[in-house]
């Protein structure tokens, strides 16, 4: 099936949720996908044609496609003409609403799920909410819920001062947080306090770059991501000095506050050869960046009829409220602002792609104009013309992705003993990275949702 248009009907996107829902009920038979090119997506390169058997939500064989013996009872899918690769994983995602405290966003599951989205990263989790994380796992694990596995989920982690900070870093380890977040309004010093303490308690942490903190410090220190290129702006302008010694002494909410006030002034500032030299030194640090480029292109977009796009209905009631509320408070600064941080912003992965730096892809969904799974497609384009090879953006959303969770022994590629989380396309990726968007089936833990289960179910509907 082709992932759904923008002008597919909402209920075409919530029958995949019947879909599997009702495939749970009964065991998954195997699942053989005949005359497929598998496409390599740690070489970047394409072998085929293959068959490929999935057994128990994994790859059990990827052979020659004459080859007879087949599992009993194997639900056989012609592959010919198609593209076999990893499910897609969106690396910044957010599935609570903690300021508004309105309920979860699981409204935005089927909507990675037909765009060929199988895995998230959630950047903003409380300890109170890990629970609802592990539910949302065991569900998907069992069949019963048709989502993307939330990969790793993050609590974020502040505090008036490194004690209060040391132990809220404790009791998310001891809840069962994958790494801790951090944001911009960390002070300095508390930031310094949750790294080490992280490093106790042998967990991560990523997010924001707190704005007194110097990008490279971040790095050398172990701050495993940073986000939204927040302080490599700086770092690739001839005023990081100057901002952040403004910044020094303050606290981390006027820290935060005095950087917006500095960022048209840093963009200005933005130096070619300040950021290569930032670039070089960032690699040699390993730390991975998560640039969100689209939040960057919606911005740049300023007001426009939202209510018009017709993925408006995909969104919960709660959801097109707050869409409403912060695009209709978009001023003509703000969209010259946009415009000229999608500009630099792009030119800096483009200096840090080529300085060797991991740059990696995530959304921010379901910030306004980003609509989930579609958003990660509007990413990886966004990636690819700033530099990036479509076979480098096809594994930063992939294999990419699992090597920063430290997952890949188990996912990101297809090879046999991997997860069965995988996207059968209609054309070749390699080719052009906008041919992800052709998505003739996708496979959740072994389990088929083909384009004809859709349309049989939307016709079904009453």
């Amino acid at each position: 099936m082709s992932a759904p248009s923008q002008a597919s009907p909402l209920r075409a996107v919530l029958m995949a949720w019947a879909l599997l829902a009702s495939a749970s009920a009964c065991a998954t038979p195997a699942l053989v996908i005949d005359n497929v090119t598998v496409v390599d997506v740690r070489a970047g390169k394409l072998s085929g044609p293959r068959q490929v058997v999935v057994e128990s939500a994994a790859i059990a064989a990827i052979r020659n496609p004459t080859n007879r013996r087949m599992p009993v009872a194997a639900l056989h899918v012609d592959g010919h003409g198609a593209f076999l690769i990893p499910g897609l994983v969106d690396l910044h995602v957010h599935l609570f609403n903690n300021a508004s405290h309105r309920p979860p966003n699981d409204w935005m599951f089927a909507l990675f799920v037909v765009n060929g989205v199988t895995g998230v990263r959630e950047m903003m989790t409380t300890v109170d909410e890990l629970p609802q994380v592990s539910r949302w796992r065991h569900a998907v694990e069992a069949g019963n819920l048709v989502a993307p596995r939330v990969l790793a989920a993050g609590v974020a982690v502040n505090g008036s001062g490194a004690n209060e900070v040391r132990e809220r870093v404790r009791e998310a380890a001891h809840a069962g947080a994958d790494f801790i977040k951090v944001f911009s309004d960390v002070g300095a010093p508390q930031w310094r306090a949750i790294i080490d303490e992280a490093r106790r308690q042998h967990i991560r942490v990523s997010g924001h770059v707190p704005a007194g903190v110097p990008l490279l410090e971040s790095a050398r220190a172990g701050q495993v991501t940073a986000e939204h290129l927040l302080q490599v702006y700086e770092a690739c302008s001839s005023l990081e000095t100057t901002a952040l010694d403004a910044r020094r002494g303050l606290d981390g909410a006027a820290a935060a506050a005095l950087s917006e006030r500095q960022e048209r002034a840093v963009l200005d500032a933005f130096d070619p050869a300040a950021c290569k030299s930032a670039a070089q030194a960032l690699a040699a640090t390993r730390q991975a960046q998560v640039p969100t480029l689209v939040l960057n292109h919606n911005e740049a977009a300023g007001r426009v009829d939202t209510v018009a796009d017709p993925r408006w209905r995909y969104l919960r009631n709660d959801e097109q409220a707050r869409w409403r509320r912060v695009l209709d408070a978009v001023t003509p600064a703000d969209t010259t602002l946009g415009r000229l941080r999608e500009d630099i912003s792009c030119r800096v992965v483009r200096i840090l792609h080529a300085a060797g730096v991991t740059v990696l892809a995530g959304t921010d969904s379901p910030m306004p104009r980003g609509y989930p799974g579609y958003a990660l497609h509007d990413e990886l384009e966004l990636l690819a013309g700033c530099g990036l090879s479509s076979a480098q953006v096809l594994r930063a959303a992939t294999l990419g992705a699992t090597e920063l969770l430290g997952i890949e022994a188990s996912s990101g590629t297809v090879e046999v003993g991997k997860r069965a989380d995988l996207v059968l396309l209609d054309a070749n990726p390699l080719a052009d990275v906008r041919n992800l968007r052709r998505i003739r089936a996708v496979v959740l833990g072994g389990r088929l949702l083909t384009g004809s289960d859709l349309a049989r179910l939307i016709d079904e509907q009453p």
